[in-house]
């Protein structure tokens, strides 16, 4: 298991770079609706669980809580990549191997570790990378496991909706659900694993067709995250309609 190894020099660097290179380059908006810290889970533990349906989802997640908070965050990764991106590790990210029993024990143990010493911690229990509409959506036991090990952790879900909609470039938008208190302790980690598939299928639901009602796919209440960057045909509008005028 690869623990997190922070840096806070790095982090700062690459905050920058992150958001002014690489989603500032490649998304026309980035949003955020809900509160990643509330008021309910204050003196919890506190995990935050996604939806994984896309390569960005964990540097969208990092840009929602560098911007948003001022906890201390960690991020489990699959070790595969984060053996291939080490530099992660700087930024919170820890491992988990799912083809090592020993290593799994050893990821959870870990990430009790930080939940109780107050940090906050992301997980994709989906395991893999999964379409955004693809149902029902489904999460890997371990969720379960985990949370019986923490049975006070606050659990927030969040979800992301991402697409090409009026602009050549995608756009994202990410909403923190209510957070569940539940006595993690008092259920299996089926049943656990089901509540949380229920709750983070139907946030996700509700979330897709508030952005399909809305004017341009980008609902009045979300936040930007970063400043919008220009697309190809917004840059074709600029040079070629300007130039007719």
């Amino acid at each position: 298991m690869l623990s997190a190894n922070k840096s806070r020099f790095f982090d700062q660097i690459f905050f920058l770079y992150h958001q002014k290179y690489l989603l500032e380059r490649r998304f026309r908006y980035v949003g955020f609706t809900g509160d990643l810290d509330p008021s309910l889970v204050e003196g919890r533990p506190v995990l935050y669980i996604m939806n994984h349906s896309s390569w960005w989802d964990g540097l969208l997640a990092y840009q929602a809580f560098r911007k948003l908070t001022t906890h201390d965050h960690y991020v489990m990764m699959e070790e595969k990549q984060l053996k291939k991106f080490t530099f992660f590790r700087k930024l919170g990210a820890f491992s988990i191997n799912k083809e090592s029993a020993s290593d799994v024990k050893a990821s959870f143990e870990y990430t009790t570790q930080l939940l109780r010493a107050g940090k906050r911690v992301w997980m994709y229990p989906q395991g893999k990378i999964m379409h955004q509409d693809l149902r029902p959506l489904t999460l890997q036991r371990g969720i379960g496991v985990l949370l019986r090990r923490v049975p006070d952790a606050a659990v927030i879900p969040v979800t992301l909706v991402h697409g090409m909609y009026g602009q050549d470039k995608p756009e994202a938008l990410l909403m923190a659900g209510t957070p569940l208190l539940d006595n993690w302790g008092m259920m299996d980690s089926r049943l656990i694993t089901n509540r949380l598939e229920t709750v983070m299928e139907e946030q996700l639901d509700s979330q897709k067709l508030e952005v399909m009602k809305a004017v341009n796919n980008r609902p009045e209440r979300y936040q930007p995250l970063t400043k919008s960057g220009r697309s190809t045909s917004e840059h074709f509008d600029h040079v070629f309609v300007r130039k007719r005028g």
